[in-house]
Formats: C-alpha cells, sequence, structure tokens
C-alpha cells in the first residue's frame, strides 16, 4: 500500500502502541548471554496529568532505551509511581474524595497519558508506593533498621509546617519555607523516628569518588557539602560555681587560649539551667523564641547579622582557668557539631564581628611570623596561619603543629579528644499525616515500644477512615486502626500513627524493578546481579541532596543487611539532571495559570513531533523556554520527511541503513554515501557519549537535507536508487529512537519483513567516509583570507601551488613579497608577507 503524501500521526500511533503492547517489545527479562542496561527516570508523584517536564524527562529516557536495544542490549526500561505524600492528601482534601481514590484515579489516567507517547516502559514491571505489598518489605527494611540500631526515637526541636500538620526534614525546609506549601516553618519539640544515615557519612562521602566519571560535577559538590565533614577535636569547658560542662567541637584547637566567650544554640540542653532566675530571664526567652523560629539556613548563613544575648552564666578555659561568658547567639545550632561554639574573636571573622557589637574582650593567639598583631588595632580576625602566641607552653609554636600538640594534651588532661564532626544529620522519617506507609511499632505500658512480628505485615493503612477538613491525620482518632495487642506480652497497646516520609519508598524501588512482582522476599539476588547498578538515572537536578543522596543511604544499609549483594555500594552509574520546560521564562504552574497542555499538543501535532521538539529545543541539562513556532517547525520536519518517503517511495528498496557500499559510480553517491556514514558516526556519539540529543537530531536534519539534493539526478540509475535507498533506511533507523511511531510505519510500508524496533543501530564504514576531496583554509599572514578544494592527500607543495594560485589570495598578496609558506597537510596554509 503506498504512503499517503498527508502525514496524519493519530492512526498511525495508536496502530504501533497496540502492536508493542500485543507483542510484548519492550518486555526483558534476566539473559546472561546479552549485555544488559537498565535505564530509568524518576518516577513521578500521580498528581492527575502529566505535563512537558515530564515529557521532556521520559522522551529523554526513551531515546535512550530504544538507542542501546538497537545497540543489542537487554534494556530494562520500567515506571512506577510515587504515590503516598502530602500533595494527594491535600488534593484530595481539597476535592473531597479519599486519597487513595484520587491517587489510583490519576494512576489510570497518568499511565494512559505516558502509554500514548509511546514510551517504551516494561509495563509488566509497574509498582505504586502505596500498595500494601510495595510498602510491606519497607515496614521490613524498619524493623530490621530497629534491631541494628539504625533506627531511633528521640525528642527535639523540629521543622513543623503549621499547614501541612507535619514535621518536614531540614532538607525540606527552603529559605525558611515548607518545601510543598510555601508556609513559614515553626520549630516544635516532638518525639520523632529517625534513620541513622549518619553511620554511612564516610562511606558516603568517600564512594562520591566512584561517581565522578557518570554524574554532575555540581550535584557531586552539594552532597560533599551537605555530608560536611570536619576534623578537630571536641574541647570541654567545665561550669563555674556548678555542676556540668559544656562540650565543643572545634577545627582550631590551636586558638583555645584565645577564648573569650562561650556561645550556645538558644536549643542548648543546658539554656534552661542557666537562665533561670536571672534578672534579664524574660529578655533572654524572648530572644529564644525569635531565634527558634528563623529559617536554619539563614542562621548558618554568612550574611546573616550576628545577634545575642548574655546568660549571666560562666564556663572556665580547660588551660588557663579563665572564666568565659556564655552568650546564647542565633548563628549556632542545637544539632550542628555540640550545639555551642567557642569563641575565638581573634581568629574567627564571625566571633570578630559578635565581639566588637557587643564589646567582648579580643585575645590574640596566632601572629604572622615575625609580627605583633594588637587586638584593638585590628579591623578584621587574623585567620591566615602563623605562630602561636599567649599560649602557655605552646607559645612559639607554628600554629598548625600546635594544634596536634593542644589535642594531645587535651587527650591527656582528660578535657578532650580528637574528632570528627558531620554537617548531614539524621533523617526524621516521621510524618503527622495519614497517606504515607504505617511505621511498623506498637506502644504498651508494660513493654514499651515494640516492633511488630514481621509474620503480622504488612501494618496496613486503613482505607476506612474520612480525611480531616485541616490536613491532620485521623489515624488518632481511629479506634480500629489504633487498639491493638502487644506483640510481646499479649496486653493492649497502641499503634504508632506517625507513617513514614514518602522518601523512604523512593529510596529502594529503583531495585524493585528488577523482580517487581516477586510476593515472597522484596527482591530476587540473581536479578539484582544481573540488573544492577541502574546504568542510566535521569531526573530533576533539585533531588541533589534529598532522594539521592537517600537512595545512596538505602543501597549501602540494605547491602549491609544482606537484602543487595555484598558488591552493591551504589545504586545509579550514570546520572543526567535534565533542566525545566518554561513559559516566558516562567516555571510553568497551573496557579500561575502558564502551563502548555500535552494532551493538547499531542492531538493537534501528533506524540513524534511533542518528543521531537522537546529533546531539540536544548541540550537535555539546560532550561528551554516553550515555543509554538518551535513545535511547528518540529512538525514540519516530521511532515516532509514522511511526505519524501511518500514521493520516493517507488524509487525506494527495502535495505537496511549503510547497506549501499559499492564502489561509487558517481561524485553526486560518494557525497551522500559520506554525508549518510558521517552523521551516523555523528549521531551515535551524540547520544551514547555525550547526551546532546538537540545536536543528534539537526545532524539527521543535514542528511534528509543531502538527500533531497541529490535525490532527483540518484533516481535516474540503479547505482543511484541503491544510494537512496541505503540513505532513506539510515534515516529512518537514526530517527526511530525520537520519532519511532512514523519511522515504524514508512519502515513498514517500505515492505521490510522485521519490524524496524529489531534492526540493529546502523554501522558507519571508515572507507565511506574518506574524502576525494578536502577543503583547506588559507591565511594571509595569520588572518582567513580564503580556501581551497585539493585532492585528499595533496602534498605539501601541491597544497602550497593551489593556494598561491588562488584568485582571492592573490589580491591579498598582490605588490607583496612571499617570505614564507606554512603547510598543514589537509588543513591549512598560511602565507607570510609583507
Amino acid at each position: 500500500m503506498a504512503l499517503s503524501s498527508r502525514y496524519d500521526p493519530h492512526a498511525l500511533e495508536e496502530k504501533w502502541q497496540k502492536i508493542w503492547a500485543e507483542k510484548g517489545s519492550f518486555d526483558c527479562e534476566v539473559d546472561p548471554s546479552r549485555p544488559k542496561y537498565f535505564l530509568m527516570e524518576m518516577f513521578p508523584y500521580p498528581s492527575g496529568n502529566i505535563h512537558m517536564g515530564h515529557v521532556r524527562n521520559y522522551s529523554i529516557g526513551d531515546v535512550m532505551a530504544r538507542f542501546r536495544r538497537m545497540q543489542g542490549y537487554n534494556v530494562l526500561h520500567p515506571i512506577g509511581w510515587d504515590a503516598f505524600g502530602l500533595p494527594a492528601e491535600n488534593a484530595a482534601i481539597k476535592h473531597g474524595t479519599h486519597p487513595a481514590k484520587w491517587t489510583y484515579s490519576n494512576i489510570d489516567n497518568m499511565r494512559v497519558q505516558l502509554q500514548r507517547m509511546g514510551y517504551s516502559y516494561d509495563w509488566r514491571r509497574e509498582v505504586a508506593t502505596c500498595r500494601p505489598e510495595y510498602y510491606r518489605w519497607e515496614q521490613e527494611f524498619f524493623l530490621k533498621c530497629l534491631e541494628k540500631g539504625l533506627v531511633y526515637r528521640k525528642k527535639a526541636p523540629q521543622n513543623w509546617c503549621p499547614s501541612c500538620h507535619t514535621v518536614l526534614a531540614n532538607e525540606q525546609v527552603v529559605d525558611g519555607r515548607c518545601w510543598r506549601c510555601d508556609s513559614v516553618v515553626e520549630q516544635k519539640d516532638l518525639t520523632q523516628w529517625f534513620f541513622r544515615i549518619t553511620a554511612y557519612a564516610d562511606e558516603l562521602l568517600a564512594d562520591l569518588e566512584k561517581l565522578e566519571k557518570g554524574w554532575p560535577s555540581r550535584v557531586l559538590t552539594m552532597q560533599h557539602n551537605w555530608i560536611g565533614r570536619s576534623t578537630g577535636a571536641e574541647i570541654v569547658f567545665p561550669l563555674e560555681g556548678r555542676e556540668g560542662e559544656i562540650k565543643v567541637f572545634s577545627t582550631r584547637a590551636d586558638t583555645v587560649f584565645g577564648v573569650t566567650f562561650m556561645t550556645l544554640a538558644p536549643e542548648h540542653p543546658l539554656v534552661e539551667s542557666l537562665i533561670a532566675g536571672r534578672e534579664n530571664e524574660a529578655e533572654i526567652r524572648a530572644f529564644i523564641e525569635r531565634t527558634r523560629n528563623m529559617d536554619r539556613l539563614d542562621r548558618q548563613s554568612e550574611t546573616l547579622e550576628k545577634d545575642g544575648v548574655f546568660t549571666g552564666a560562666y564556663c572556665l578555659n580547660p588551660f588557663t582557668g579563665h572564666r568565659i561568658p556564655i552568650w546564647l547567639g542565633n548563628f549556632v545550632l542545637a544539632d550542628y557539631g555540640t550545639g555551642a561554639v567557642m569563641a575565638v574573636p581573634a581568629h574567627d571573622q564571625r566571633d570578630f564581628d559578635f565581639a566588637h557589637k557587643f564589646g567582648i574582650d579580643i585575645k590574640v593567639v596566632v601572629s604572622p611570623e615575625g609580627q605583633e598583631l594588637v587586638p584593638s588595632e585590628m579591623t578584621e580576625a587574623f585567620v591566615d596561619a602563623g605562630v602561636l602566641v599567649n599560649s602557655g607552653e605552646f607559645t612559639g609554636m607554628p600554629n598548625e603543629e600546635g594544634r596536634a600538640a593542644i589535642i594531645s594534651k587535651l587527650e591527656e588532661m582528660g578535657k578532650g579528644r580528637a574528632t570528627v564532626n558531620y554537617r548531614l544529620r539524621d533523617w526524621n522519617i516521621s510524618r503527622q499525616r495519614y497517606w504515607g506507609a504505617p511505621i511498623p511499632v506498637v506502644y504498651c505500658e508494660k513493654c514499651g515500644v515494640q516492633p511488630v512480628k514481621i509474620e503480622d505485615l504488612p501494618v496496613r493503612l486503613p482505607l476506612d477512615v474520612k480525611t480531616c477538613e485541616d490536613g491532620r491525620s485521623p489515624l488518632p482518632d481511629t479506634p480500629s486502626f489504633v487498639e491493638t495487642v502487644c506483640p510481646c506480652c499479649g496486653g493492649p497497646a497502641r499503634r504508632e500513627t506517625d507513617t513514614m516520609d514518602t522518601f523512604v519508598e523512593s529510596s529502594w524501588y529503583f531495585a524493585r524493578y528488577t523482580s517487581a512482582r516477586k510476593d515472597d522476599a522484596p527482591f530476587d539476588m540473581e536479578a539484582l546481579r544481573y540488573w544492577m547498578p541502574v546504568d542510566q538515572y535521569i531526573g530533576g537536578v533539585e533531588h541533589a541532596i534529598l532522594h539521592l543522596l537517600y537512595s545512596r543511604f538505602f543501597t549501602k544499609m540494605l547491602r549491609d543487611f544482606g537484602y543487595f549483594p555484598a558488591d552493591m555500594d551504589e545504586p545509579f552509574k550514570n546520572l543526567l539532571t535534565q533542566g525545566m520546560v518554561l513559559l516566558g521564562g516562567s516555571k510553568m504552574s497551573k496557579s500561575k495559570g502558564n502551563i502548555v497542555d500535552p494532551d493538547a499538543m499531542v492531538k493537534k501535532y501528533g506524540a513524534d513531533t511533542v518528543r521531537l521538539f522537546c529533546l531539540f529545543a536544548a541540550p537535555p541539562e539546560r532550561d528551554f523556554d516553550w515555543s509554538d513556532s518551535g513545535i511547528e517547525g518540529s512538525y514540519r520536519f516530521v511532515s516532509r520527511v514522511w511526505r519524501m518517503f511518500a514521493e520516493m517511495q517507488s524509487v525506494l528498496k527495502p535495505v537496511l541503513p549503510c547497506s549501499d557500499l559499492t564502489p561509487a559510480a558517481s561524485d553526486a553517491i560518494r557525497a551522500l554515501r559520506l554525508s549518510e556514514h558521517a552523521t551516523v558516526k555523528k549521531v551515535g556519539e551524540d547520544i551514547a557519549e555525550r547526551n546532546q540529543f538537540n545536536t543528534a537530531i539537526a545532524a539527521i536534519m543535514e542528511l534528509v537535507n543531502a538527500v533531497n539534493q541529490y535525490r532527483e539526478e540518484l533516481s535516474a540509475t540503479e547505482e543511484g536508487r541503491n544510494a537512496l535507498s541505503s540513505a532513506m533506511a539510515t534515516v529512518l533507523a537514526m530517527l526511530f529512537p525520537f520519532t519511532p511511531h512514523m519511522c515504524e510505519e514508512v519502515w513498514q510500508e517500505l515492505g521490510h519483513a522485521d519490524a524496524l524496533d529489531d534492526v540493529s543501530w546502523p554501522a558507519w564504514s571508515e572507507e565511506a567516509l574518506k574524502r576525494d576531496v578536502v577543503t583547506v583554509v588559507v591565511q594571509v599572514n595569520g588572518k582567513l583570507r580564503g580556501k581551497v578544494e585539493v585532492p585528499a592527500g595533496s602534498s605539501r607543495e601541491e597544497l602550497e601551488k593551489a593556494a598561491l594560485a588562488e584568485r582571492s589570495i592573490q589580491n591579498h598578496i598582490a605588490g607583496k613579497t612571499v617570505r614564507k609558506v606554512v603547510v598543514v597537510p589537509g588543513k591549512l596554509v598560511n602565507i607570510v608577507a609583507g
């Protein structure tokens, strides 16, 4: 049947999607005889509809998946749903429905949308994190952590979102606001569950080196800084006139003789006893309340205006016994280090500014060699290396040497020790909301906190509850859920009503894809050994210190528990962080009314065009602005390719890509073949090595132009028709990962027995890339003045002769003496004349 001259994408796209589904074209199994390639995009939250960010992300992944299949890889390309969490619960409350109904309905709708885009997923492996058969294993991991001491419960000040009615992890607070709803975050004392991620801090930091070849450097830097390893000393300062002590962590133990005040975090556990009964207690408490509700990141900012209040209490320098006033400061955090800072204003700029503001003494203990610093004359802190002064027995030592000596002395005195500190804090996973995985513990008045028995998992989230309009969890008020029996004594007990942070579900879902339907264990070890790690992961950079760090932690933890192979240290070998799709320079948002609906675009242009435009508009790591003219241009190109095949169908043969390697019968055949093979080389490298899909598409467009240039001439001979058939087959094969429906339809209509989906990626020939002529740049005195075409392999003498004979060059050297001619064979001739 002849191709219609009019490109109508809708019928053919739905046709091929149905064929692929019936054939199971993208289903895969463990096959040790074939090389594997595990590729996945970050799974979506089922909001109701896919957006253009999804389309861009998943189109990038689909190109890579289809390309690797054509290269012969056994490709695992799965999809699932990040289905628990606040957004679904809040949306369900807003729409007066149940979160489960809302979520599953959205999943059904978005599944249809993704299938309509033609993405090559193995849908048999689809997971949804809100299903009990998924989170049952997550509850088992929690119990294993409890057994191993990697999860614990404590009371501490927490980030509280008053709108979402839940605690937020530090990473979920952005500029003092909830990362989900943008409400101002408050501090609230609560007893919560924490994963001991700090137990893996050293390994998480060290293993970043393993990712240097495959991850963006900025993501590695963000994780490195978030973990924040510092080596130093813990130093003990006894309290004056009472029992107790203050422990500080400092990287500058060499400056301990210069401490002139101590700064505590307002939340420090000693504060209450230090300020009780003081004359200025009310003032201090007002300061504490003010500071506790500040943004945590602001409190660590270099630009923060430092503020504080004197407690009236003192501690003692462990070396000199000098009285040190104890202040509270807005720049000290209770959960960083020890929540206390020994302040050395002469050698720390923050302390210097604070001391000047409040009239506190400054004492120099490190000076430049051969120079004496006078505190009253200093305009800023001296922070460089120098010699210790005013430091007792350590005076005269270089400060680096003195640092080690002081730490040794502290250890000898029992007043300190060498230690390591981290910026990384343990991960708070308790959420005071309904729509999440239940935490599998119960509280018994007799036995205390007790884990649910593994054989009683899953602890199911009850679906017969009514959500609260203000967002509070209904679980505490649901007797059928709360009231249970103690697994230890059999007496009455209460279930934990907090649910897990949704980032727990996304910290191991990638591994579940390898054996998604296994019901007697979370993973199949053979499948893990074959498929893991993920070869290519694609998603937004906003997850650099949330999901990506947590996933690395879970991988190491599950490895140590025996769920993962012993040599499985990292989950993701390569990471691509794609940019956003903008509209008018702004992020698309329903609330702003500036969205482009993918369904509308597919209805107007077809899925292939939408995919192509999202990939052609910009390199994948950059943001790009949606452009109506841009997608129109992509539609015109796809239509043009279709039309060319329709017009040339009578002269084209059903041959494979790059199949015509017979001796060239004409210059036109030689030129087209050169363009064909050069394009295959470039496109393959752009996809496999550089992830530059926009330049790959541009190269294919150039090959289409070359075919169009020579098609009339070559259609007249058998040799020419063979060359055209080969080049057009190559166009289809290279376009296939980008616009699979159109390419598959044309391929079939050309008479091929095999589906294009089963065709190997074209192999370019070195022989075909040899040029009969080369273009050589000609310079006069280093400036470009012309170009000459010469036979490939021309000698230096032939190149010099051709350059001097070129008319434009003769004009530039007229009246001058040629003093020297420099020849770079095949590339350049530079004539020196004067």
